[in-house]
């Protein structure tokens, strides 16, 4: 019996996730000054003065970020490793975002806001 309720779950649709594209700065800025944003074991600030703050995995997390062009572009330290430079696309759905790394093209990265 088991067996068949797997079976039937298993065929059944996923909800769709509707994740709409954050593309003015105004609306990001809206959505993270004064929140947390967190993903299993990191949470980060991002700062209206454009420093990025926080922790990750045990290490301090910090870089510098700014709106350009319609993409979050940021370039980060993970303690003393140098995670670089990327612009990356942000979506929205209710309180998760997104960040999609080279400029949406690449991988994503999902954060709660809090």
């Amino acid at each position: 019996m088991s067996r068949l309720i797997l079976a039937v779950l298993a065929l059944m649709p996923l909800p769709a996730l509707a994740f709409e594209p954050v593309t003015d700065g105004a609306q990001f800025r809206q959505l993270v000054y004064g929140n947390q944003l967190t993903r299993l074991g990191i949470s980060l600030q991002v700062n209206a003065d454009g420093r990025i703050t926080g922790r990750g995995m045990g290490r301090d997390v910090s870089g510098e970020w700014q709106w350009r062009d319609g993409y979050f572009c940021r370039s980060l330290y993970w303690g003393t490793r140098d995670l670089g430079t990327d612009c990356q696309a942000v979506l929205r759905e209710g309180d998760e975002l997104r960040f999609v790394t080279e400029r949406g093209a690449g991988i994503h990265a999902d954060f709660r806001i809090r």
